[in-house]
């Protein structure tokens, strides 16, 4: 059975930092695309970040830039997503999806597989 796993959300200060990590069982990571996915209450889902963990590409929504890191760990078969100096404007529910096609302009419906998501939030 494929699944996308989502964990490290929590609650943390503005300026803290949390890893989310996004666990993948049933298919190999290694020739997939994982992105990343938030969903702010009221406000569209955006995309966050990307990796193709075939060659290490990445991408980074513009709000993000500077402050995320994406890595990915093919031997765990996990994706990571290190946030550091958080807002409150990243509080959000968090997403993985995969992929085997690396395309920063996907939505997290063209993803082929996708996770249940994990709560962040950012206190000010």
């Amino acid at each position: 059975e494929v699944q996308l796993v989502e964990s490290g959300g929590g609650l943390v200060q503005a300026g803290g930092s949390l890893r989310l990590s996004c666990a993948a069982s049933g298919f190999s990571i290694d020739y997939y695309a994982i992105g990343w996915f938030r969903q702010a209450p009221g406000k569209e889902r955006e995309g966050v970040s990307s990796i193709s963990s075939s060659d290490g590409t990445t991408y980074y929504a513009d709000s993000v830039k500077g402050r995320f890191t994406i890595s990915s760990d093919n031997a765990k078969n996990t994706v990571y997503l290190q946030m550091n100096s958080l807002k409150p404007e990243d509080t959000a529910v968090y997403y993985c999806a995969a992929d085997p096609v690396f395309d920063s302009d996907y939505s997290m419906e063209d993803y082929d597989y996708r996770g249940q998501g994990t709560q962040v939030t950012v206190s000010s």
